[in-house]
């Protein structure tokens, strides 16, 4: 039953356990915990509720639905399970990467072992198991939500999976690079540290934000602030290179330089992008941005979440085996590290592209804002098309891609970051009608509705009320 914080929710029965626990490396204590929540008012469905950043707590499983200004799925009538993914500890905390069965049930496991205990209790708390299953995430939750349709292709009926760090491993390579390609220009404290935060100032970024709206914005027949038209953004930072001395309106040669490999991502030997590239976008003048690149500090002690969560998590969990003491400034060979992270990138990146049995009866949403300070929309689009290839029709039918622009990561920025994600994958699932848009609005900009488009097509303006979705047809 709810108890005095839940006084919102429904009457439902509360069920915490902990699947396997162990004492593992370290002399830590492991085990898969998880939360489940059975509405006594059940409306037959199920809902995994994806986890965040590294995990580590089991959050209230009361399904919560990223994205939606609607309630819950436990006010639905959902039952719905959460998990920690086999370790306890901070969502920034990859420590529990010293530990193998750790690392497993993070990437995979606890999601397997998870659905199975759920769906169970389920079973037998309501005498008949679930009608449809679904599962929802945001970021990791996103990278859950892929996963699940890529090692558990039979347990949901419904995917949605938001801002997806799938190439987990890639994308921690490409954060511990940003590092090395930012300390070229960033000015030095008395011990020869970089200081990030110094490298662009705001005025700097502010600039990009502005000459990327000039060129981009109207590509979709109206200038509204936000670049429905991302593939035909033509905008490169040389455009914007010191002629002379360093001013507001100018980039010096080192900084063009550095934001064209930030933005393109790293690449292996070949040439070929690792992870990347980025979208220019409105977020990149936004805090989330210089959060993930660049830090506030003033000192040669970074905060950014590069250099935090990104290289903790790189040093832990990405190599094998764990290295503490890697220093990201040092001299590296990307070979050698492509190496030394395929070993838990084979278990838990989530960008599998053969989904013939999940294409068999399961339907997917995935969705990425355009100024995602972390996900690259670009490397989802190819995952996509990848997958079409190798899934074929089957694959087209039943997944489809959104991309949201000016948002940030799972939220937020210059956008409309507020779309009912459960209620189109619902619909799709139970009524067979397949999202060919979804609305859109946002705090941003009140008052002003959107359509979002499924890859390839696109947002764009045929006349009639600027403020309206209706005014707006989506076509290639």
């Amino acid at each position: 039953m709810p108890n005095a914080s839940d006084r919102i929710l429904p009457a439902h029965c509360l069920v915490k356990a902990t699947i396997g626990p162990r004492t593992g490396v370290g002399g830590r204590e492991f085990g898969i915990g998880f939360e489940l929540r059975l509405p006594l008012d059940w409306s037959g469905r199920f809902m995994f509720q994806g986890g965040a950043g590294l995990d580590g707590i089991v959050s209230p499983a009361i399904g919560t639905v990223p994205n939606s200004a609607g309630p819950p799925a436990l006010m639905r009538g959902f039952a719905v399970v959460s998990t920690d993914a086999g370790h306890k500890g901070s969502p920034v905390d990859a420590s529990f990467g010293l530990d193998q069965q750790a690392r497993i049930d993070y990437a995979y496991n606890g999601l397997a072992q998870v659905t199975r205990e759920a769906k169970a209790l389920l079973a037998a708390f309501y005498g008949t198991p679930a009608t449809k299953s679904y599962f929802i995430g945001c970021s990791n939750g996103g990278r859950q939500a892929l996963m699940a349709s890529q090692r558990l292709p039979r347990e949901f009926d419904g995917i949605v999976a938001g801002d997806p760090a799938m190439s987990f491993s890639r994308l921690a390579l490409g954060e511990v690079w940003n590092m090395q390609v930012i300390a070229r220009i960033a000015p030095r404290d008395d011990a020869g540290r970089p200081i990030y935060a110094k490298a662009f100032s705001q005025s700097d970024l502010a600039l990009v934000r502005q000459t990327v709206l000039d060129q981009c914005d109207g590509l979709d027949g109206l200038k509204d602030g936000m670049i429905n038209d991302w593939q035909r953004c033509g905008f490169r930072p040389m455009e914007l290179t010191c002629a002379g001395g360093k001013t507001d309106q100018c980039l010096t040669s080192g900084q063009v330089g550095v934001l064209e490999e930030l933005m393109a991502g790293p690449r292996d030997a070949a040439g070929q992008h690792l992870y990347g590239p980025f979208t220019y976008d409105t977020g990149i003048a936004s805090t989330a941005w210089r959060g993930m690149r660049l830090g506030t500090s003033e000192t040669g002690q970074p905060n950014s979440a590069d250099s935090i969560l990104g290289l903790g998590q790189f040093r832990n969990l990405q190599l094998t085996p764990p290295d503490a003491a890697w220093d990201p400034l040092a001299p590296y060979d990307i070979e050698d590290l492509l190496r030394r992270i395929r070993y838990q990138g084979g278990i838990g990146d989530a960008d599998s592209p053969f989904l013939s049995t999940f294409a068999q009866s399961g339907k997917m949403i995935v969705y990425n804002g355009m100024s995602d300070q972390g996900i690259a929309t670009p490397h989802i689009v190819r995952w996509y098309e990848d997958m079409v290839a190798a899934t074929g029709e089957p694959g087209r039918e039943a997944v489809r891609f959104f991309g949201i622009p000016g948002m940030l990561h799972c939220g937020g920025g210059e956008a409309n970051d507020k779309f009912e994600m459960l209620d189109a994958i619902v619909d799709w699932v139970e009524q067979g009608r397949a999202p060919d848009r979804i609305v859109a609005v946002g705090e941003a900009f009140p008052g002003v509705s959107r359509p979002l488009c499924p890859h390839p097509l696109v947002a764009r303006y045929e006349g009639g009320d600027p403020n309206s979705a209706n005014s707006f047809t989506c076509r290639k």
